[in-house]
C-alpha cells in the first residue's frame, strides 16, 4: 500500500481507509463530528495510577492493523506511546471510538466494530451524536446505550459518552 496516496487523499478533504482489503472513503467530518470527538477526548483518564496503561488518546491518525488494514479511527486509545510519527501507527490500540457520520452509518454501525474485534481491539465504542445512540462492544458483549454512560474500558482507561 502507498502510504503517500492516503496523505493525498488527505491533503484534498478525503479520508481514505482499507478494511479488510475493501477500500472505502469519505468527506471530512462537519463541526458537530469534532466537537463530539473533542469533549469525548477530555474525558478520557486513567483510573488506576498504579496501572500500566497510559490511557494515551490521538484521533483521526493512520493505524495499521494485522491484517494489513489502514484505518484512521476517530479515537485511538493507547497504553503506551506509539513509536512511530510520521507513518502508520502498527501498535494496536487497546479501545477504538468512532462517531457516527451521516451516510457513512453502516460503516461506522455494522462493518467497523466487527472489523476493530477481529484484529484484537479489546473495547470498540460506536456513538451517534445526533441521536445520542452508544453502542459498546466487546469479545463477550455487546450492549446499545441511549444517554450518557461513563464506560470502564478493559485496559483500565475511563471514557464518558
Amino acid at each position: 500500500m502507498d502510504f503517500d496516496l492516503f496523505l493525498k487523499a488527505n491533503e484534498i478533504g478525503i479520508k481514505l481507509e482499507v478494511t479488510a482489503g475493501v477500500t472505502s472513503w469519505e468527506t471530512m467530518p462537519v463541526l458537530l463530528h469534532q466537537e463530539t470527538i473533542d469533549k469525548i477526548r477530555g474525558s478520557i483518564k486513567r483510573l488506576d495510577n498504579n496501572s500500566d496503561c497510559q490511557c494515551l488518546h490521538y484521533s483521526d491518525v493512520y493505524v495499521s492493523f494485522p491484517d494489513g488494514s489502514l484505518k484512521r479511527p476517530d479515537i485511538s486509545i493507547f497504553c503506551r506511546r506509539p513509536s512511530e510519527m510520521t507513518s502508520a501507527i502498527t501498535l494496536l490500540p487497546e479501545a477504538v471510538i468512532e462517531i457516527v457520520s451521516e451516510g457513512y452509518e453502516a460503516k461506522d454501525l455494522e462493518i467497523n466494530p466487527n472489523f476493530y474485534l477481529s484484529q484484537g481491539v479489546k473495547d470498540v465504542i460506536v456513538h451517534d451524536p445526533q441521536t445520542g445512540f452508544t453502542f459498546h462492544a466487546r469479545r463477550d458483549k455487546r450492549k446499545r446505550y441511549t444517554s450518557t454512560q461513563t464506560f470502564v474500558l478493559e485496559c483500565g482507561c475511563e471514557v464518558i459518552v
